[in-house]
């Protein structure tokens, strides 16, 4: 399921990357930009970064603590 970031210029997936999967980093952080050139926080419009599934979980444990963190700072 993509999300879309930054005014819908900026799509990142996460997924599994079955043809890798020999690979110890066989999960895919792609990330498309998609705004003029003179916008763009990427070189390329398109990225893929490969994680193994500790760095996957790590990631996703580290946006889930900031997440929650922004949540508790809200409620106050």
């Amino acid at each position: 399921m993509p999300i879309y970031l930054v005014d819908d210029t900026l799509k990142v997936e996460v997924f599994y990357h079955p043809e890798d999967k020999e690979f110890t980093d066989d999960i895919c952080l792609c990330i498309e930009e998609s705004c003029p050139l003179e916008e763009k926080i990427f070189r390329a419009d398109e990225i893929h970064i490969f994680l193994t599934p500790l760095q996957a979980r790590q990631l996703g444990l580290a946006l889930v603590k900031a997440a929650e963190l922004s949540s508790d700072r809200a409620e106050k």
